[in-house]
């Protein structure tokens, strides 16, 4: 049992509460936000992407409630990417906890930063009309499975690419963000397994009170913000997140 300060955690707290603004409003942001800042204060990186993973579970879980609340759901999706995905994080978390899946990280990196500019200027231009995405399944497997490898990357991932696809992007955003409590409840799970509880620290408690504070207005952004605003922010923040993340695998 460990004592926490209040002084310890409020760092990690005003960490979660924005990251957790930022990805229930956009689908994306909490786990490559709060996986870096853990990775800056020297949590190794298996346990690192387990204490995130944990916090998701209470995170999205309150999100998930809201964008239903708010009607941002597109249920036939989200079943779609909700089993696919729960699959990919399982083995992801396998990998993670027992070998090093780093190697491929920079060019994952660098294929979401296109993908950022790509929507960002997609958004810039006039909104095309929305359309059913068609590939759906392979993205959640993927999704979830470089979510648990890499410590974040299920929003980044399966957003990006469900807009690119000509989505809409509330429903898009809402139904990633419902489909993550599942995917994080089993990759926590399945780290809690291969780790024990020792990833759960000062810092993980911080991020999971700010981020369960923040949880119900990310959906309300959601709801309120115009199509073409949410693509703009959703390829700025993947371009932002991806070359920073990009440098550090490259520098680190």
């Amino acid at each position: 049992m460990f004592s926490i300060e209040f002084a310890d955690i409020l760092p990690f707290m005003l960490i979660g509460f924005g990251a957790q603004v930022v990805d229930g409003a956009l689908g994306m942001a909490f786990g490559v936000i709060s996986n870096t800042a853990l990775l800056w204060v020297g949590v190794p990186p298996a346990a690192a992407s387990a204490g995130v993973h944990t916090v998701e579970t209470f995170t999205t879980a309150v999100s998930g409630i809201s964008h239903v609340a708010h009607r941002n759901v597109n249920w036939r999706l989200f079943l779609r990417l909700m089993i696919p995905g729960v699959i990919g994080g399982v083995l992801g978390a396998y990998v993670l906890s027992n070998i090093d899946a780093g190697v491929a990280k920079p060019f994952i990196l660098a294929y979401l930063s296109a993908i950022g500019v790509y929507l960002l200027f997609r958004g810039l231009r006039a909104m095309p009309r929305a359309k059913e995405p068609r590939v759906v399944e392979p993205l959640g497997l993927a999704g979830g499975f470089l979510d648990a490898a890499g410590g974040g990357g299920w929003g980044p991932v399966v957003t990006s690419n469900l807009l690119i696809q000509g989505a809409t992007p509330r429903t898009t955003i809402g139904t990633v963000n419902t489909a993550e409590f599942f995917l994080t409840a089993t990759i926590s799970a399945t780290f809690l397994t291969q780790l024990g509880w020792a990833a759960f620290t000062h810092a993980t408690v911080g991020l999971l009170i700010g981020g369960v504070l923040a949880a119900p207005f990310g959906a309300m952004l959601a709801k309120r913000v115009p199509a073409r605003t949410l693509m703009i922010l959703v390829g700025t923040i993947l371009t932002i997140t991806s070359l920073f993340g990009l440098w550090r695998a490259l520098h680190g």
